[in-house]
């Protein structure tokens, strides 16, 4: 739901998207150029600022090919310290790769990371450098129109559908919702449990998906939290006081999901992609203290986690646990969703194969 206020700032909305309009006009007549490479691209991107679940769903994707294809992720590397192109290895910090990279790179070691702000340049350096590569998976990069990935994947919040949004800075939309049309499916993400069939429809109905799009549904699901450097797995007990510790765009379904988990909680928020410093290290120390139950645990995120993971010799001695989450297909919609990327990507080889 918008906040009211935000409608003050329509008029910059309209020129905002008079430009966005303008730009997608001009990559759509090739006057501006989109280069399209002759390998198998995944775009995971959305139209809106904020949390939609990209980072989990490239994680989706990873884990649904890793095992048959040498899966390749190339990031933006957002707030990272360095430029250009590069490739995580052993010595990589999330200070020179950004969080979500870095946390692909924790996850999956066996995978290729990179990053580099110009997907353009990244992906033939990738390709060079990793020449058994078989898919990249973008990251966000739907906007980034100087690629043209094979296949699009976008994101839209259950609570705020791009249908119902409003271009930046009066909404959250930082692209036309027209340009959904650009995808080839189309994942409502973070839907409550109990939707129904009824509300499926209507909600496919809203979006207006042409005929060669697919629209599918996910629900956020939680594993069990583990220990931020031991590793250890660990349960959430009912009498248990908690601090949460975030620095993601959208906390709201973490806070929904813990509140029938423990006995109570506090919350230390920071910006999302927030870069902790020492005194942020005093600052959960001091409200952790201030919480009188013995029973009582630090909770973050895994993208925060990643942040906080060159603090271990302040944090060592605190139960500081990092609570993972991942994305399960409604409606028995998972091999749905399996066999169109699988199709994609068998389809690319046999075009390969028959220009051999």
């Amino acid at each position: 739901m918008l906040k009211s206020f935000r409608y003050l700032f329509i008029p910059i909305s309209f020129i905002y998207g008079i430009i966005i309009i303008v730009r997608n006009w001009l990559f759509d007549k090739n006057y501006l150029k989109s280069a399209a490479f002759n390998f198998p691209i995944i775009c995971v991107g959305n139209l809106a600022v904020g949390g939609t679940g990209k980072t989990p769903m490239v994680e989706y994707l990873i884990r649904l090919l890793k095992d048959d294809y040498a899966v390749a992720t190339i990031s933006r590397g957002y707030k990272r310290k360095t430029v250009g192109f590069g490739i995580a290895n052993k010595n990589t910090t999330a200070l020179e790769i950004g969080d979500e990279p870095m946390q692909f790179h924790l996850k999956f070691p066996d995978i290729t990371v990179a990053v580099g702000e110009e997907r353009l340049v990244a992906i033939p350096q990738l390709l060079h450098e990793k020449p058994a590569t078989n898919i990249i998976i973008l990251d966000d990069a739907f906007q980034h129109r100087s690629v043209r990935a094979g296949l699009n994947i976008i994101l839209t919040d259950y609570k705020n559908l791009y249908s119902r949004d409003l271009l930046l800075p009066a909404g959250d939309l930082r692209d036309t919702k027209h340009s959904a049309k650009r995808a080839e499916i189309i994942i409502v993400t973070k839907c409550p449990q109990n939707l129904t069939p009824d509300e499926k429809l209507r909600i496919q109905s809203e979006l207006k998906p042409g005929p060669t799009q697919s629209v599918f549904f996910t629900e956020i699901l939680y594993n069990e939290p583990y220990h931020l450097f031991s590793k250890k797995e660990f349960s959430f007990t009912p009498g248990m006081e908690l601090l949460l510790v975030c620095g993601i765009a959208n906390p709201k379904p973490l806070q929904e999901y813990l509140i029938p988990q423990v006995a109570s909680y506090d919350m230390l928020r920071f910006p999302d992609h927030h870069i902790f410093s020492i005194d942020d290290m005093e600052e959960i120390k001091k409200q952790f203290g201030k919480i009188q139950s013995p029973n009582k645990i630090i909770v973050t995120t895994e993208k925060d986690g990643v942040r906080l993971q060159k603090f271990e010799n302040e944090l060592q001695d605190y139960p500081i646990y990092v609570l993972p989450i991942r994305h399960s297909f409604m409606f028995g919609d998972a091999r749905r969703f399996y066999e169109l990327v699988k199709n994609f990507i068998d389809s690319f080889t046999a075009n390969q194969k028959g220009r051999a």
